[in-house]
């Protein structure tokens, strides 16, 4: 008997997952994919074109508020929990659910969904969102480059738009990304890597994806999105760790995964991270893979116009996911802002639209502005927001430039940072080894 499955998502690993394990199994047939996280992608269809042949209407996306009912009026045998940076607890809670309803669950299987690449690959992965790939994988990157070969990276997915047309993606040029119609959080993740010479590809189709960026690459760097896996079988596995958040480490999915499987495990953010917590992940990895090669590194930050922001009140816009489902409470901004004796304000009073739901769903992310833009009404309310607010300045703690795609109407600078490592062997040493260099 064909067996009735429903994939749980966030319009990224769940797709992947349908095209790696049931797209032309005829042992199963996907009923729907269920959506949350992110806001607004409910409502449509997995295309046919990206489904296949057994599926000539698509699959359709429905909230995961319906799950429980959807197993029940479509007799759903099996169900595959697909999205990321979520705790274990908040697993075992989808489980009890599924099961009542009447469901076998399990959690998005590894091995079946890397797939092996013909070039190197390395992986850049975390155990929560927020712990600081974007720094480490441009380290990486510029490692890579300056041996001579061609790098391109790989992004995990945020295909939040039209589906087959994102089925392959390929960045080159700031341009491409109006292009694609990018998402202030695909901007966050695709530029960086534009701006430092590198071609990046996302999508949809990772099978697809990989075959074209093996044709102009000599190592292929994925670049891991929350605490997700590597979609690509890696040669090297770099897993960052947070010691601002001690445990977590072990406690959420599937970073956990990720710091188990690791090669290289790198503690980022020591210039600002407390001892204990420091030791307490020490001990989580010597206790999970004492094998890991361990790197210390630390994440210093640099504001562009310090005298724009110096001693003023200041409003705070920190990168959106970081704060949202992966649950920080601060960023680089508000390091730079401790650093420069700035009084951070409040925007809650003066949110608007999408952005006070985000603070309803969210209530954890505090004095911060969360820099969401899944869409344009999105990005029109962060701007209202922003302009509404009562402060003196503006910090900006995201990886792209704010100001480039809304009207700040204040004093504003930007805020980066960098991978400097500190001890351990050098990321360099590791990564020649790794390729026989």
């Amino acid at each position: 008997m064909t067996q009735k499955v429903v994939i749980m998502g966030a319009a990224g690993k769940d797709f992947h997952v349908f095209n790696t394990v049931y797209r032309g199994n005829a042992q199963a047939r996907v009923v729907a994919f269920t959506a949350t996280q992110i806001p607004g992608i409910d409502g449509r269809r997995y295309p046919a074109s990206l489904a296949g042949d057994s599926y000539p209407d698509g699959i359709p996306i429905v909230e995961e508020e319906r799950l429980a009912a959807l197993i029940r009026d479509e007799g759903v045998d099996h169900v595959v929990f697909a999205y990321s940076d979520v705790s274990w607890d908040y697993i075992a809670a989808r489980r009890a659910l599924v099961e009542a309803a009447g469901a076998t669950f399990e959690t998005a299987p590894i091995e079946e969904t890397m797939i092996p690449s013909s070039r190197p690959v390395i992986a850049v992965c975390a155990v929560r969102t927020g712990c600081g790939k974007s720094q480490t994988t441009r380290k990486v990157m510029e490692i890579l480059q300056q041996q001579g070969l061609r790098v391109v990276a790989v992004r995990h997915p945020m295909p939040y738009g039209d589906l087959a047309a994102q089925a392959v993606q390929r960045f080159a040029t700031l341009e491409d990304l109006q292009l694609h119609h990018c998402t202030i959080e695909e901007m966050e993740e695709y530029e960086p890597h534009i701006q430092a010479g590198s071609v990046v590809y996302a999508g949809v189709d990772y099978e697809a994806i990989l075959r074209q960026a093996e044709e102009e690459a000599d190592v292929i760097l994925w670049d891991g999105g929350n605490n997700d896996l590597p979609f690509f079988k890696p040669d090297l596995h770099i897993t960052i760790v947070d010691p601002h958040r001690p445990g977590h480490e072990l406690s959420y999915y599937p970073g956990s995964q990720n710091l188990e499987r690791a090669d290289v495990v790198l503690f980022n953010k020591m210039d600002t991270a407390p001892e204990a917590g420091i030791q307490e992940v020490e001990a989580s990895v010597q206790a999970h893979n004492p094998h890991a090669t361990v790197i210390y590194a630390d994440s210093p930050v640099a504001t562009e116009h310090p005298e724009l922001v110096r001693g003023r009140r200041v409003l705070v816009v920190e990168d959106g996911p970081t704060l949202t489902h992966g649950g920080m409470t601060f960023g680089a901004g508000v390091v730079a802002a401790r650093a420069l004796g700035c009084t951070l304000v409040d925007p809650r009073p003066w949110t608007t639209g999408t952005i006070r739901d985000t603070f309803a769903k969210y209530p954890g992310i505090g004095e911060l502005l969360p820099a969401m833009g899944y869409s344009e009404g999105q990005i029109a309310d962060l701007e209202a927001t922003i302009a509404a607010t009562d402060c003196e300045a503006v910090i900006i703690g995201t990886p792209i430039d704010l100001g480039r795609l809304i009207r700040i109407d204040k004093p504003h600078t930007r805020v980066s940072y960098s991978l400097q490592e500190r001890s351990g062997p050098k990321l360099e040493s590791v990564i020649k080894a790794a390729l026989g260099l």
